[in-house]
């Protein structure tokens, strides 16, 4: 830490760094005009930035210069157990390379404090109509994953500076919000403020408490893990200001799926936004958190808001001790972060929505900024009767149900209305439909505590909505099996089967194989739809069904006040269930005279946990960015589900296969996330979504979708697998040529992974999404930007061409695309650099960012005569 600046902070035994002074000492007044986010970012710069480059950094923020680059040091690293163990694998990995250099693999651990969260790797094999579902859940989840949470118990006390906590606690994002942020941190004497990144893109959900968290790749976590900066550009902050009041019977979902579409049309992607006026004032930090949880749905980096008294009752609320609850107030009030302090920020621009015109309302399908008005289902021709149906499920049969998801569980509110909804239902005598899979999967333990203190989880439990887990589970594609039947109707029937669920992702093929496509829906709406049972149906208008004396039910009927919504929240939700679920969970303790080695010892036959190979093959040799051929040619909206999708495995793919020939029976082939760990797996999770539309994939003179590519110079089209296998054993270098907004969804390094493995050395789009960006720098390989005007379509490319890149890749620069046409045609177009910083240059040319810090570590240990990691260019 700098001493400059240090003083105490009044009513503590504490310091503080004084930003305002730093700030107002180079442009008196300024610190006012100070957005939140940029205040938060200078107090980071005042307390670690280099004193001989203090001023120039604070400098750009004033100034809100956008073409300098200036360091950020995030207070922590919190993962899941999907991109979190993937991060320690290649630790591990690295450990083992440093090992072989003669270095000491002890001294690689991370340096912020990392927090993970097993939470992503259990399937809803078991329904919440089986009050033995969690128990059953969880059993299988410990069996498939035994590989995994070996390692990843290794971990616990091999690494220095890492927190686990166990499978079966809740989603890493409800218990960021709900304990792990302090909102202010404390060390050594200073308080600041908390902030962090995590390996997950809706990370962004603690900005409700005024923390900036933003979700990052795993090998960005990686590099601030192990102490990088993270180097950023001010980024373009830009004002929300939030009018009016919901309507009555209007959720917090209805408000963040309206905001959703409202936000991507304003084009906000990559932005800080920062939400204030009158509506905020009357949101919770529940709803709040909402809003900020969807962040990568609408496109921005982050969604703040102030520090104010909804902060300090939520604090209050959620279990905080008083000491800490007190520091927080104090420390935003004197430092400028309480709203009454922000009445001055200067936003360059300012976006209003006023939240009395949000109605009741879903997403979909395919896309979580696709609002349908339920009020709009029959003019959009969703809802509507099927005549002469031929089976026991209708067309748009609801197959799945699923309460589940950080974004709305972490809402009393929420979740207390789809209790009293079933409630409700239950007097009247309606029940979910036979085919409806429903299941309750809080993310976090005093969901339960708080529904039984209501007496509501029974209701819930009547309509098949028993707790089958504290976990991700659906939204996370981890839906598990249908019924043996039911799914042997849709495939017959070829049937239009659907999922609704509370999550915030529905993108095609992602909930499930079966449901072809997903709406989300708040948690009440989810009830109601389990008992309708289909998508097509008007529930805004049609007949749920009928009570015990034959009447027909409509949703109205059935629907609670928010008076009554509001006076059992504040009757059963108490800190004490919070004291109760955190206190013990957090109770970590280490044994320090139980050493561990610190190598890993890699089982060989495990599908799970294998020793990464980016020291090793192709990945240790020079990238030419020669004689390249294109693995795929793809359109816009290209998600990182589709690059490598997270659902259940089938026998039929690539990666089922393998495990079939591994001796893992089809049962436990798990999903595509959990196996992210060994990259002989994972590699065939490449491109393996049925829904991927290469161009490449011509059969008949049409494009077929799926997992399809077409090898070249034969013209062979085959599956995805099959033609990166060839490409392989060719050692033949490949790029990826793409349209718009290439890369967006989860933050999934294996969506970068994958394709390196591959062989692809470049990928060429019209704009890429952020974290993916990253994640490509990461793993070595080089993004590039069409220009404005310039598309795989007025290029012509059809997929026979080759390409070279040239020029000096440098911040920004201007390279040449060199295409070679099959018939001798040589086209040449300039394409943007999209390494944006001398800090991923140097990434990059290192081949990625664990060669880079396997570079730095050894010249740092000065290891007798070595001058760089095998395989690694120093």
């Amino acid at each position: 830490m700098n001493s400059r600046y240090r003083k105490p902070l009044p009513g503590t035994q504490l310091d503080y760094f004084d930003t305002r002074e730093a700030v107002d000492t180079i442009q008196p007044g300024a610190y006012d005009q100070l957005p939140y986010t940029s205040r938060v970012l200078a107090e980071n710069l005042v307390r670690r930035c280099d004193p001989e480059t203090l001023t120039a950094s604070l400098q750009q923020l004033i100034e809100r210069k956008r073409d300098l680059d200036f360091p950020w040091f995030p207070a922590r690293v919190v993962c899941h157990d999907i991109l979190g163990q993937t991060a320690l694998v290649d630790l591990a990995g690295l450990r083992d390379a440093i090992a072989s250099q003669g270095g000491d693999p002890a001294k690689v651990n991370p340096v912020v404090p990392t927090q993970l969260i097993v939470d992503h790797s259990l399937a809803v094999e078991h329904a919440g109509s089986d009050k033995d579902a969690f128990e059953k859940n969880r059993a299988i989840e410990d069996r498939r994953n035994d590989d995994r949470f070996h390692f990843i118990n290794w971990t616990k006390t091999a690494f220095e500076n890492v927190d686990v906590i166990p499978p079966g606690n809740g989603i890493m994002h409800q218990i960021n919000l709900e304990k792990m942020s302090p909102v202010v941190q404390v060390r050594d004497g200073v308080a600041f403020a908390d902030t962090c990144v995590g390996t997950d893109s809706h990370t962004p959900m603690v900005d409700a408490l005024g923390v900036i968290s933003i979700g990052v790749g795993g090998l960005e976590a990686e590099s601030v893990m192990l102490g990088r900066a993270s180097w950023m550009r001010l980024p373009d902050v830009v004002g929300v200001e939030l009018t009016g009041k919901l309507q009555p019977g209007i959720t917090s979902t209805d408000m963040v799926l309206a905001l959703t579409e409202f936000l991507r049309r304003e084009k906000v992607v990559g932005a800080y936004l920062e939400f204030y006026g009158v509506g905020v004032a009357r949101l919770s930090v529940g709803d709040r958190a909402t809003i900020a949880n969807m962040t990568p749905e609408y496109g921005a980096t982050a969604a703040m808001f102030y520090i104010d008294q909804q902060t300090i009752d939520y604090l209050t609320l959620t279990g905080r001790d008083d000491e800490q609850v007190a520091l927080v107030e104090k420390f935003a009030r004197h430092t400028g972060l309480w709203a009454d302090s922000l009445a001055s920020a200067s936003y360059e621009r300012v976006l209003t929505f006023d939240l009395s015109t949000v109605a009741r309302t879903l997403a979909g399908p395919s896309n979580p900024h696709a609002l349908l008005p339920t009020s709009q289902l029959a003019a959009r021709g969703i809802s509507g009767k099927v005549e002469d149906e031929a089976g026991r499920l209708p067309d748009g049969a609801v197959i799945i149900a699923a309460i589940t998801s950080c974004t709305n569980t972490s809402n009393p509110r929420n979740m207390i209305a789809a209790g009293l909804i079933a409630r409700n239902a239950n007097k009247l005598g309606l029940q979910r439909k036979a085919w409806v899979k429903t299941s309750l999967a809080p993310g976090s333990k005093t969901v339960k505590m708080y529904l039984q203190e209501a007496g509501l989880l029974t209701e819930l439990e009547q309509q098949g909505f028993g707790v089958v887990a504290f976990a991700c589970t659906t939204c996370n594609g981890m839906s598990g099996a249908l019924d043996p039947d039911i799914q042997k109707e849709v495939i017959e029937r070829d049937l239009y089967a659907t999922a609704v669920l509370s999550g915030n992702r529905n993108f095609d093929g992602r909930i499930h194989p079966y449901a072809k496509q997903a709406f989300l829906a708040s948690p009440p709406l989810v009830v109601a739809y389990a008992i309708a049972g289909t998508i097509r149906f008007d529930i805004e208008k049609d007949s749920l069904g009928t009570d015990k004396q034959g009447n027909p039910v409509t949703l109205k009927d059935i629907w609670p006040s928010d008076e009554e919504i509001d006076a059992i929240v504040k009757q059963s939700v108490k800190p004490q269930q919070y004291r109760d679920v955190y206190i013990p969970m957090f109770d970590i303790t280490r044994d320090s005279d139980n050493k561990i080695e610190p190598l890993y010892d890699w089982r060989s036959q495990s599908t799970y946990i294998r020793r990464p190979p980016y020291w090793e093959g192709a990945l240790a040799g020079e990238r030419p960015l020669r004689g390249m051929r294109p693995l795929a040619v793809l359109g816009d909206n290209i998600t990182t589900d589709h690059l490598s999708p997270s659902n259940a495995i089938m026998m039929d793919s690539a990666a089922g296969e393998y495990l079939h020939k591994m001796g893992v029976p089809e049962e436990d082939f798990n999903s595509y996330a959990t196996h992210r760990g060994d990259h002989l797996t994972a590699q065939r999770a490449t491109f393996a979504n049925p829904k991927l539309v290469n161009e490449m994939a011509i059969v008949d003179g049409q494009v077929k979708p799926g997992s399809l590519a077409r090898v070249e110079p034969e013209g062979t089209v085959t599956r995805m697998w099959e033609a990166i296998e060839t490409y392989m054993v060719r050692k033949q270098p490949l790029i990826i040529i793409a349209g718009a907004d290439y890369g967006q969804g989860s933050s999934r390094d294996w969506a970068a992974k994958g394709v390196r493995l591959a062989g692809v050395e470049a990928i060429v789009a019209e704009g890429f999404e952020r974290i993916h960006r990253t994640n490509l720098i990461g793993m070595g390989v080089l993004p590039l930007e069409f220009e404005p005007g310039t598309t795989r379509k007025t290029l012509e490319i059809d997929g026979t061409e080759t390409f070279d890149v040239m020029g000096e890749r440098t911040p920004g620069a201007r390279l040449t695309l060199v295409i070679n046409r099959h018939n001798g045609q040589r086209l040449e177009v300039p394409v943007k650099c999209r390494l944006d910083s001398n800090e991923e240059c140097s990434i990059y040319d290192a081949g990625g960012v664990l060669q880079r810090f396997a570079q730095d570590f050894l010249e740092s240990e000065q290891v007798p005569g070595v001058s760089g990691v095998e395989g690694v260019p120093t």
